[in-house]
Formats: C-alpha cells, structure tokens, sequence
C-alpha cells in the first residue's frame, strides 16, 4: 500500500509504503505514521522528514492511502515511478 503524508502548514509531502493489516487500510496508514513520529522524536534522525516533525508537530500533519498495490517488486516499483513524478519534498535527505 502507498501512502502520502502532508504537512498542512507548507503543504510539504512524504510518500511511502507499508503492508495492510486486513482491510483496515487507513489504520495500517496510521501506524506507519506512529513509527516515523516515533523515530524523528527518539532517533534524532536528519532526515527531512524528521526534521519536519520535530519543527512542526505531529499534529501538523494528515495522511491518506494512495494506492494499494499488492506483491513486493510491484510496490516498490510503484513508490519509485510515484516519488520521480510527485517529488515529494520530504522523501530528501
């Protein structure tokens, strides 16, 4: 499954991927969500993403399925084409 999130206050996006826990999709979403606040608040990553959390607070962001895509290879080939033609912001280093 392909997601987006996005920081409401710059309209900066991040898009990812994560496995579907049954058909609770929006939830999965979420869950996913958790670990990237996790990481950027424990982790003091530097990536854009992180750095956008720590600065803007979880709660300045929303998220949304994308897609759903099943098998591995066809997901990560989906993120891929998906990144080159939305450039999102916050999937940078």
């Amino acid at each position: 499954m392909i997601y987006q999130l996005t920081n409401i206050v710059n309209g900066k996006t991040y898009i990812g991927i994560t496995a579907c826990i049954g058909q609770a999709r929006l939830k999965s979403v979420k869950v996913r969500w958790q670990k990237h606040v996790r990481r950027a608040l424990t982790e003091n990553l530097d990536w854009n993403l992180c750095k956008e959390i720590r600065h803007f607070g979880e709660e300045s962001f929303s998220y949304e399925v994308l897609e759903v895509v099943r098998g591995k290879p066809e997901v990560h080939a989906r993120e891929r084409a998906l990144i080159s033609s939305l450039t999102p912001a916050l999937n940078t280093q």
